[in-house]
């Protein structure tokens, strides 16, 4: 099986992906932060370089779900190649950094590669408002995330709901996380399992909690 977890920056995707990897005995897949040899010229001249930097990306998210796919373990992924195409890539066409040429050339080339791929057998989203992303960003205090404009992740959170509701096919668990502490509350997490487990097993818990 192929779990995949979906969320804005902040909203715990990391976390979820690694507690229920240790709960179900699945394969963490965390994406890799390998160097993107476009990435110095793309902070020099984005529109220049968009293009190519989101191709890289792509190829290499690709080759991620080609893996997956072949495996004989059931893999529960930290963000999948679906965000990058319609969340990520489309936000950055969207500030005017690919042409609607790129982003046609781009789009073909994504929906050529899903015609010999299936969609997760579920993909989890983890839905949180803009304070509750904030509050965790600065919580966690890494140094690269503290300057990330307002706006950006906003308009991150709204491209989620659309990638979400209006364009991806696959099934879906949408797990509200703003009033939710799953990584110090073992009940919480519990709650999460008894979704997942309905989701993929048609199982539920004994308890209504």
């Amino acid at each position: 099986m192929h779990i995949a977890i979906a969320g804005n920056i902040g909203s715990g995707k990391t976390t979820l992906t690694t507690l229920l990897a240790k709960h179900y005995g699945w394969i963490p897949h965390f994406e890799a932060v390998d160097y993107n040899p476009y990435l110095e010229d793309y902070y020099k001249d984005i529109p220049r370089w968009s293009l190519n930097l989101e191709v890289f990306f792509l190829k290499e998210r690709f080759k991620d779900l080609l893996a997956i796919a072949k495996s004989e373990n059931t893999i529960i992924q930290d963000r999948s190649i679906y965000e990058g195409v319609y969340v990520f890539t489309a936000t950055n066409k969207a500030m005017g950094n690919l042409s609607d040429r790129d982003f046609d050339t781009y789009m073909g080339l994504f929906e050529s590669m899903m015609m010999i791929v299936k969609y997760p057998d579920l993909m989890i989203y983890l839905r949180a408002s803009v304070p509750h992303l904030v509050a965790n960003i600065q919580r966690r205090g890494r140094d690269y995330e503290q300057t990330m404009p307002l706006d950006y992740l906003t308009n991150l959170n709204d491209r989620y709901e659309d990638f979400i509701f209006n364009k991806y096919k696959g099934k879906v668990l949408v797990v509200d996380v703003d009033d939710l502490d799953f990584q110090h509350n073992p009940k919480e997490l519990a709650q999460i399992v008894d979704k997942v487990d309905a989701n993929l097993f048609g199982l539920f818990s004994d308890q209504d909690e």
